[in-house]
């Protein structure tokens, strides 16, 4: 494919988009399961003791870490998550005392990364997961961006096949009647685990009977449209590090504008693709065949030149084989008219 013949393509193909209504949008509107599961984080319980980062490396089979599980120094620095590190936990000062936040994938009710992912990668589950499937990713990560907790990571290291990773909320585990891992390992009781409905009751309950410990606030029950995964805590969320200018609007309206141009990308990007491989393979082509030319020649060369030397070599010997034969004839006839002279010689008297 000629470049001017595929650039032609491209601004054909942009005008026929540019043309036509983009109706279809790059979002699609998900709704949240009444009755599915979720999680609630009480950061008044948390005492940083990592269990649960150690239990979600554990049933998600993800790589030993380089510090261990054990060593809470790591809380005195702000982490976040990442390709192999589905939750965290950071420590806050907050008047003097530590405060605790565990980070992790809050599987909203609509989810900012599924309605920016347009091959439908992501999907909200009945059970309130939000889960990846990563046959179906290109790679785009507009789910990075999309997300306002920045959770989704990607693989960066990988070249081959890169995934974007985060948590799952344990969906095989709920499937299986199981809690999930961070739930299950908590020894204080800090996360629990239950229907979305019933953990807004226990925080509601809480709150209500606890004026004194907790701010009345339940993060996550509006926020974005709303979460599975919630928190209530005794000190303002800004303190702790979570954004409270969010807003209760879920985030496929915010995005619906900004996404209308993907299915235009999307069907520009084969074509491009097309375009792209065609020239590279334009190029490989013509290259193979300058160098293919350029070997020949130098063989030429190098053939014409060992001809020469070998032609140069047999008329050498050939000259040399002809002096030596002429340096024995010379010798030959000497010593045959040295025997004539002598034979001629009289014989010496005395010698009689």
């Amino acid at each position: 494919m000629k470049r001017r013949k595929f650039i032609g393509m491209l601004a054909g193909a942009g005008a026929c988009m540019a043309a036509s209504t983009a109706t279809a949008g790059g979002t699609h509107h998900f709704k949240g399961y009444p009755e599915s599961f979720g999680v609630l984080f009480d950061s008044t319980k948390c005492i940083g003791c990592r269990k649960c980062e150690a239990a979600c490396n554990k049933v998600n089979e993800l790589p030993a870490q380089p510090v261990p599980f054990d060593d809470l120094a790591v809380l005195d620095s702000r982490r976040r998550t990442h390709h192999d590190t589905f939750t965290v936990v950071n420590k806050y000062s907050v008047n003097d005392k530590p405060v605790y936040r565990k980070q992790q994938c809050n599987h909203c009710l609509e989810p900012a990364c599924a309605s920016a992912c347009f091959v439908g990668a992501f999907v909200k589950d009945k059970t309130g997961a939000v889960s990846h499937d990563a046959s179906k990713c290109v790679g785009c990560r507009y789910c990075m961006i999309a997300c306002p907790f920045e959770i989704p990571t990607y693989e960066y290291h990988d070249p081959i096949t890169p995934r974007v990773r985060k948590c799952t909320m344990c969906q095989p585990r709920i499937e299986e009647g199981k809690l999930p891992g961070c739930v299950e390992d908590c020894p204080k009781g800090a996360l629990v685990f239950g229907r979305r409905e019933d953990l807004l009751n226990i925080a509601r309950e809480r709150i209500r009977k606890h004026p004194s410990i907790y701010i009345d606030h339940i993060y996550g029950e509006r926020e974005m449209g709303g979460t599975s995964w919630m928190y209530i805590s005794g000190v303002p969320f800004e303190k702790i590090g979570m954004r409270e200018d969010l807003g209760v609007t879920p985030a496929p309206e915010l995005t619906s504008g900004a996404l209308s141009l993907v299915p235009a990308v999307v069907g520009l990007w084969p074509m491009f693709l097309t375009g792209a491989y065609a020239l590279t393979k334009r190029r490989e082509k013509i290259a193979e065949e300058e160098q293919h030319h350029a070997v020949a020649e130098a063989v030429a060369e190098a053939q014409s030149e060992a001809a020469k030397k070998a032609k140069a070599a047999m008329e050498k010997a050939e000259r040399d084989k002809q002096a030596a034969i002429d340096r024995e004839v010379k010798k030959a006839l000497k010593e045959a008219e040295e025997a004539r002279l002598k034979a001629e010689t009289p014989a010496d008297p005395s010698e009689q």
